[in-house]
């Protein structure tokens, strides 16, 4: 189809009234081709069945626009079939008049003698053989279409209130990282200049590149994986001013395209909790080991930390509340099948392992 008639098309069938007057023109159409030879030409049959479109088309809408939604889809059968079988033969009453007193004047040769209404309305045996197929057989088509256009509708309506409440749902969730960032952030600062230190300026910049990015860039669907680096580089340099030398860390990263696109924000709960419930306890020194691969979209990130011996108070609540369940929920929505986490503990230490197929994010939640 030329492309350039696609947007006057669409615009057509957007007009309610012109969608059916089209479909009736068109069964119009058929039907005089495919019974031009039984009438002996063209215009005749196109004659005889322009007629017969009254039946139809008041037979059609009392079908699909009354019975169907008052009593079919209502589960009222018995009301239903009575008001049908009522329909079917009226409607076929009405072809049988139109033929007889409009058709069969133009037509046939006088003089001939014309049936009573009386003749015609009880008439059953010919009424039905000979008129119910000719008005009901376009009265189905007409329901059918409906009825898959009423489909599709609903199918529509449905996948568009799943994508907006995914959209909700990854709104929410990330509305709970801010302000958990923004609060780690400025305790961080908080520390540096108790000690006033020289860095503190070095963290304001890092917090400004921080908020800009999570206010500002994470309102897509989607940034590069260059871009999620970067914030977890500013995250680190803040931890490491706190930590200094007391702290091992090691991030590692291989990635083949720095453009690839990620949903935002997947990881850095996981490295939240590694500072958290590694770097704060009481380790004597806290090696913590990120390691972030990308290849050919497949994302593989593993994060490492010790851990005290003893059992730390659960603050930032991550395993039961916001980390975790935030991160998993995120996986979820939008790398659904498409994704692997697995967390190894022991008493000493504490490691996720997280694999994404990038390539096969939700498609719904995307640019």
């Amino acid at each position: 189809m030329n492309t350039s008639l696609t947007p006057f098309i669409n615009k057509i069938l957007q007009k309610r009234w012109l969608r059916h007057v089209i479909f009736w023109i068109l069964l119009l159409f058929c039907y005089t081709l495919a019974m031009k030879d039984g009438y002996g030409s063209i215009y005749e049959s196109f004659n005889r069945n322009i007629i017969l479109l009254v039946p139809q088309i008041i037979a059609s809408y009392s079908l699909v626009y009354f019975l169907n939604p008052r009593f079919l889809y209502k589960k009222k059968y018995v009301v239903f079939s009575i008001l049908f079988l009522i329909g079917t033969y009226v409607f076929s009453i009405m072809a049988r008049v139109l033929v007889v007193y409009v058709v069969e004047e133009l037509y046939r040769e006088p003089p001939f003698r014309q049936e009573s209404l009386f003749e015609i309305a009880t008439d059953l045996k010919r009424l039905y053989k000979d008129f119910f197929y000719k008005v009901y057989l376009p009265v189905f088509l007409f329901a059918s279409v409906k009825l898959i256009k009423e489909r599709f509708e609903e199918k529509s309506r449905s996948e568009l209130l799943k994508k907006e409440k995914v959209i909700a749902e990854l709104n929410f969730m990330k509305a709970q990282i801010h302000p958990h960032f923004l609060f780690n952030t400025l305790n961080n600062l908080y520390v540096l200049t108790l000690k006033k230190s020289d860095e503190a300026s070095d963290v304001v910049l890092k917090l400004s590149e921080m908020l800009d990015y999570m206010l500002y860039k994470c309102n897509g669907n989607s940034v590069t994986i260059a871009e999620e680096i970067q914030l977890i580089q500013n995250y680190i340099d803040l931890e490491q001013l706190r930590y200094g030398n007391r702290l091992e860390l090691d991030f590692i990263k291989n990635i083949d395209d720095t453009q690839t696109q990620i949903a935002p924000l997947i990881l850095v709960s996981l490295i939240e909790n590694a500072f958290k419930h590694g770097a704060s306890g009481t380790v004597t020194i806290p090696k913590i080991r990120i390691d972030i691969s990308v290849k050919n979209k497949q994302l593989l990130f593993s994060i490492f930390n010790t851990k005290p011996t003893h059992v730390q108070k659960d603050l930032t609540n991550f395993k039961k509340g916001i980390g975790l369940v935030n991160t998993n929920s995120q996986l979820n929505l939008l790398y659904p099948n498409s994704h692997s986490m697995e967390i190894v503990e022991d008493r000493t230490s504490y490691n996720v392992k997280l694999q994404i197929n990038l390539n096969t994010g939700n498609a719904e939640t995307k640019n």
